[in-house]
């Protein structure tokens, strides 16, 4: 909002400081200055009022005033002096005093129509007002003096003598002074005599009662209209004046009479006019607000201690009528301070006043403490950091499947079905998150060679079972799904696991199938999809899945870390194949294995699980990577062999066990 620095110095005796020195104090104890411009022998500032303070700061008293708060001067207020008394030759009435709660209608007689004088012109005209006539402009004056629209209407235009302020009917029409026309609603507050609309209330004069050079009586409107209804009206009716932009902030009721009272006093000086009298519909008169500061609060706020002289100083200087009382300070709020509400507001008050500035950086003394962790988020969240870790991408399917997906995927009859799905494609809550992932590498095979993906969801189950699950998938191989998984499981704090080859039961799983086991609990699946079921899915990559269940992996999840010794000897490596009977699993058959390797075998990796041509009916390979180590010296030739030998020995104990040589 634009504000002329000469107007503003006019009130007070001594100068202010130069207009640059000025903005800087207001932008440390008000509101930011946003230009200061040389305008010939006068500077505009623009300062961007707030709208919690447009009810007393709209206008250069209201600025005049906060500048004597901050520079702890002395405003000389203009002299108004009226004995006017109440009129009964002229009615008005207000047919909802909700929606205007005060209307003051001035009568002033020998009104001369004529030019404005200079100072009033250029005051106005620095703000961005051209000048019309000296009753036009004496109302922008005082708009602009005092934050209060006003408005002129001819005395003699006005039917029967009578204002009524009400709701437009409906259909109701008006012309404004711009020639406008309007189509109104009964939502529309407008201005009328009994026989027709005179304006638009709070927004814009109507065509018909406007001051013309003949006229000599004035009907000088100084009115409070509720701030919601003049704002929707003029966003309905895409109509934005000066007077809109101050009564859509909520104006003091106060301040229409003595904005009615300045207006009046100078007609009377610069247009020869007389007041008659006047009409003040005001029925619920507003009082001042009452609130209590207490100093301790203000010293935990502000995180400093204000002589308590200083603070009841700056509240006097506030013009809120302080009171001291022992560690508090109560305060009379002014009607037009509409944004003090709260303790916290006088606080501010205190705070902006005194100065920021002047407040010593602290750092703030309390115990901080952290939020209680979500462990399903937490582990979820730490699966997800593993899994991009190892190239993986994360994928976010629907949780619903179709009929025809219930049947592939060989998923019985008790699935939750929607009341009311959005469409056939999502008729069940899904009781899995394998179909979803499936149809993701359909979708993309074409596009990329290698597809790493997992997804952790909800899964549903019959009466309403929900269960988390971790699933992935990779399009390499068994020992690289195998590999991610241990990872997995290290990080996690979980353990080693063991992998039990069980049998297939359902259609999509190829006979490589295992349970991942953690300390003998069952936590998921791991294995290869079948390909035949893939080549009926139209899928030429092949597929190797997990599942695991996120709650049982959360439950034996752990973030403590053991230490253990790295040793600073090399290991060994090496490979062995063995034909097996197809009963045996692999847990099984490692176990032997690890049990006659003893501690120097550290470590035993499955790359091989085969079924099929060259190889006995009966039987199966298993393909095994063992890991020797000793943690006090480098092992030997002679030694891993000897190993090797033991395990080869064991192993061929067995029946049926045979282990292949090169």
């Amino acid at each position: 909002m634009k504000f002329s620095y000469n107007w503003l110095n006019s009130f007070f005796k001594e100068d202010l400081p130069q207009p640059e020195k000025l903005a800087e104090k207001l932008m440390m104890h008000f509101f930011e200055v946003e230009g200061v411009e040389k305008k010939g022998d006068d500077f505009l500032l623009d300062i961007d009022i707030l709208p919690s303070r447009a009810s007393d700061c709209f206008s250069h008293l209201g600025v005049a005033g906060e500048i004597a708060v901050i520079l702890e001067k002395k405003v000389n207020f203009p002299e108004i002096e009226s004995d006017d008394g109440d009129l009964e030759s002229v009615k008005v009435e207000v047919e909802n005093n909700q929606l205007c709660p005060r209307y003051v209608l001035r009568v002033i007689d020998g009104i001369k129509v004529g030019e404005t004088p200079e100072f009033i012109k250029k005051r106005l005209e620095i703000c961005g007002l051209q000048s019309v006539n000296n009753i036009v402009d004496i109302t922008n004056y005082v708009m602009l003096e005092m934050g209060q629209p006003l408005h002129s209407f001819d005395g003699e235009k006005i039917a029967e003598d009578k204002i009524i302020v009400r709701n437009a009917e409906p259909g109701e029409k008006i012309e404004t002074l711009d020639d406008d026309k309007y189509k109104l609603d009964e939502s529309v507050l407008v201005i009328a005599d009994e026989e027709k609309p005179i304006g638009i209330a709070g927004i814009k004069g109507g065509k018909g009662s406007e001051v013309e050079e003949e006229t000599s009586l004035i009907y000088l409107e100084a009115a409070n209209f509720e701030a919601k209804t003049i704002r929707r009206t003029s966003k309905k009716l895409k109509l934005r004046t000066d007077a809109s932009a101050r009564f859509e902030q909520g104006l003091d009721p106060e301040l229409a009479e003595k904005a009615s009272k300045r207006a009046a006093q100078l007609f009377e000086e610069y247009a020869g006019g007389k007041t008659v009298g006047r009409v003040d519909f005001y029925p619920q008169k507003r009082k001042p607000g009452k609130l209590k500061l207490s100093l301790s609060n203000l010293k935990s706020v502000l995180g400093t201690d204000i002589d308590k002289a200083r603070v009841k100083s700056i509240l006097k200087r506030l013009r809120l009528n302080p009171k001291v009382e022992n560690d508090s300070v109560k305060v009379t709020v002014p009607t037009g301070r509409n944004d003090l509400q709260l303790e916290e507001d006088l606080i501010e008050e205190v705070g902006r006043v005194y100065g920021y500035e002047n407040i010593d950086p602290k750092v703030p003394r309390a115990a901080l403490t952290g939020p209680e962790t979500n462990y399903d988020i937490f582990w979820e969240d730490r699966a997800r950091d593993v899994f991009k870790s190892l190239g993986y991408n994360e994928v976010y399917n629907y949780s619903f499947i179709n009929v025809k997906t219930k049947k592939l995927f060989g998923f019985n009859d008790n699935l939750i079905e929607m009341e009311n799905p959005v469409s056939k494609e999502y008729q069940f809550l899904r009781p899995s998150l394998i179909p979803g992932l499936i149809k993701n590498v359909k979708d993309n095979e074409k596009k990329f060679r290698n597809i790493n993906i997992f997804e952790i969801g909800k899964v549903f189950g019959k009466e309403n079972e929900e269960k988390r699950k971790l699933s992935g998938l990779k399009t390499t191989d068994f020992r690289d799904l195998k590999g991610d998984m241990d990872v997995l499981l290290e990080r996690l704090g979980v353990g080693k696991a063991s992998y039990k080859t069980i049998e297939n039961k359902k259609s999509f799983w190829s006979r490589e199938l295992a349970e991942v086991k953690v300390k003998q609990e069952t936590v998921g699946l791991v294995g290869k999809i079948s390909k035949d079921f893939l080549k009926g899915m139209k899928i030429e990559s092949q597929i190797f899945l997990f599942q695991i269940d996120m709650d049982q992996l959360a439950a034996l999840a752990s973030e403590k870390k053991q230490y253990e010794r790295i040793s600073r000897f090399p290991t060994a490596v090496r490979d062995l194949s063995a034909l097996v009977p197809k009963r045996i699993n692999y847990e099984e058959f490692v176990s032997v294995a690890e049990n006659a390797g003893g501690e120097l075998l550290v470590d035993v990796d499955l790359f091989d699980l085969y079924e099929g041509e060259k190889i006995p009916e009966e039987k199966k390979n298993f393909g095994i990577r063992l890991f020797f180590q000793a943690e006090d010296k480098t092992l030997s030739k002679e030694e891993i062999n000897e190993l090797l030998e033991k395990i080869i020995s064991t192993l061929e104990k067995k029946s049926g066990w045979e282990v292949r040589k090169k």
